[in-house]
């Protein structure tokens, strides 16, 4: 039996630091104003969809967080949540938060 408790402590720590990312982007993001130079106000623009596309990222991430910690209170990390197969640990230590099966994955893929 796998260690649900070491993959649940590693998901607390990885929500904190995601946590954080947000708010630090949303921080940067909402900036007081903006410069006087057009030149400027345009690349502060585009920083700001930059920063916006890496908060919507890290918001995708930690969705998917606080479904593995919850498939953990439910005893049903291990599985996959698409076909019920086992997710083989060596994907779970590169990717804690995932709810597949590289089978159910890789179908996913295919229809993206």
């Amino acid at each position: 039996m796998q260690n649900a408790e070491a993959f649940k402590i590693r998901l607390t720590a990885l929500k904190d630091e995601v946590s954080q990312r947000i708010s630090d982007i949303d921080k940067d993001i909402r900036h007081e104003g903006l410069s006087a130079d057009w030149a400027e106000q345009a690349t502060e623009r585009e920083n700001d969809e930059v920063l916006e596309s890496l908060g919507n990222n890290a918001e995708q991430v930690l969705v998917m967080i606080n479904y593995a910690l919850q498939r953990i209170e439910n005893d049903k990390y291990f599985s996959c949540s698409e076909c019920g197969e086992p997710i083989p640990p060596t994907r779970l230590e590169l990717l804690p938060y995932s709810s597949l099966c590289v089978g159910c994955a890789e179908k996913l893929e295919l229809t993206t």
